[in-house]
């Protein structure tokens, strides 16, 4: 995958059409372990997402950019 990507005209990086994916995947990662019912285990929810939406996008991009 190249750099940057043109989008009508405009080059955006790579990583931007990235980060959006890996935040559709979070979101639903989240549902998923809130049904299951692991957040009345996690000591800060909110930390959680944050570091696994790190995690899913930086996955992201070492599969895309390796």
């Amino acid at each position: 995958m190249p750099r940057d990507i043109a989008l009508l005209g405009a080059y955006i990086p790579a990583m931007v059409p990235l980060s959006i994916a890996g935040a559709a995947l979070t979101w639903a990662i989240d549902r998923l372990l809130g049904a299951l019912g692991l957040y009345r285990v996690v000591w800060h929810p909110a930390l959680f997402r944050a570091s696994l939406l790190v995690i899913v996008c930086g996955a992201l991009g070492l599969a895309v950019y390796r």
